[in-house]
């Protein structure tokens, strides 16, 4: 198994870095980006440093690959710099990583912060053996409209400020909500709608397991099967507890289970010591279904994500549901890090 450097912790006051690796979220709404920018400051007391991708267009990012790894670069390069946030996904970011230097990454490690099509970095730097975090993003995580939900807040604080996560616990209530904040940005004020968070399910075995993180948005998976250029040697995720959660694409159960039939035939399922799912969005701005088409979506991922899963490891436990990924609040998963899994007390700890 990988040996894995936790960067640093940031302290309050520290320079936090803002990069766009994926996509131009901050052309397309700067009232979101600045509100995200207002609470590092104001609520995690940190100083965002604004790098030239940040602002720039997605036609801009989307031509020039070299411009946004010159940015992680620079950030991780920049001994001033203690942290590094990305603004939002995309889709293309795996054109970036061929253009990255490991020897630069390796000899800076930085806490970076990024989910989605940034779930392409984190594996990057899993890889180098480089601790990251898959969430706490700028736009869609810290700059949710109303307040701030506590339990971000709180997950994020450790992310930023503390050596682990601690013990995670099942949020109160959560929400999936399709506002449409990002055009119009009197909404920023009104809070999302929020509903009853049924707590998490519990799946598989009953043995409890310990293994570093490794895995992501779902989607991103998927082009790292295709391209197969970034993925680890298999023997390299033995014990590993592998996270899964989708994006607000909402894909079909069935072409999720396509994905792990994939790691399965890759040899790559059988390695894993347990596997923890975020909880899926079922809405987006393109679609809003019936509540109980909602439900039984969320339903038929699950079962969909056992099955395949038991067809290739039975005696490992599943965790679903978890407060991380494409739904509010969160708390951010740190590739790398080690997470124990106890079924009998129904307790997750990040260490």
């Amino acid at each position: 198994m990988t040996d894995f450097t936790n960067p640093p912790p940031l302290e309050p006051g520290d320079n936090i870095a803002v990069i766009a690796p994926a996509s131009g979220g901050a052309r397309v709404a700067p009232h979101v980006f600045e509100l995200g920018l207002q609470r590092l400051r104001e609520t995690f007391d940190l100083n965002p440093v604004i790098y030239p991708t940040a602002r720039q267009s997605d036609s801009f990012l989307g031509e020039n690959p070299r411009a946004r790894a010159a940015d992680i670069h620079a950030a991780f390069k920049d001994d001033e710099i203690r942290g590094i946030i990305a603004t939002i996904g995309g889709s293309d970011q795996l054109r970036v990583l061929s253009h990255l230097d490991p020897d630069v990454l390796r000899a800076n490690p930085t806490r970076f912060f990024g989910m989605s099509d940034n779930t392409n970095l984190g594996l990057y730097l899993w890889n180098l053996g480089i601790i990251s975090y898959n969430g706490a993003q700028l736009m869609n995580e810290l700059a949710v409209p109303g307040e701030l939900p506590a339990y971000t807040e709180r997950y994020c604080r450790r992310a930023f400020f503390e050596q682990s996560l601690g013990e995670l616990q099942a949020a109160e209530r959560w929400s999936d909500d399709p506002s449409t904040w990002w055009q119009n940005p009197e909404e920023l004020n009104s809070p999302l709608a929020y509903e009853s968070n049924p707590g998490w399910r519990w799946d598989g075995s009953k043995t409890p397991a310990s293994g570093h993180l490794w895995g992501g948005t779902v989607s991103i998976l998927e082009w790292q099967l295709a391209t197969n250029r970034y993925l680890p040697e298999p023997e390299r995720l033995d014990t590993a507890i592998l996270c899964l959660e989708t994006s607000e694409e909402i894909p079909a159960p069935e072409t999720v289970g396509r994905t792990l039939m994939c790691l399965g035939e890759r040899g790559f399922l059988d390695r894993f010591a347990g596997v923890v799912v975020g909880r899926p969005p079922t809405r987006s701005f393109l679609e809003e279904p019936p509540q109980d088409e909602r439900q039984q979506y969320r339903e038929q991922l699950y079962e969909t994500i056992v099955a395949e899963v038991s067809r290739y490891n039975s005696d490992i436990p599943l965790v679903l549901g978890l407060d991380w990924g494409h739904t509010t609040p969160i708390a951010p998963l740190p590739l790398g890090a080690e997470m124990t899994i106890s079924p009998a007390e129904e307790r997750i700890t990040v260490n």
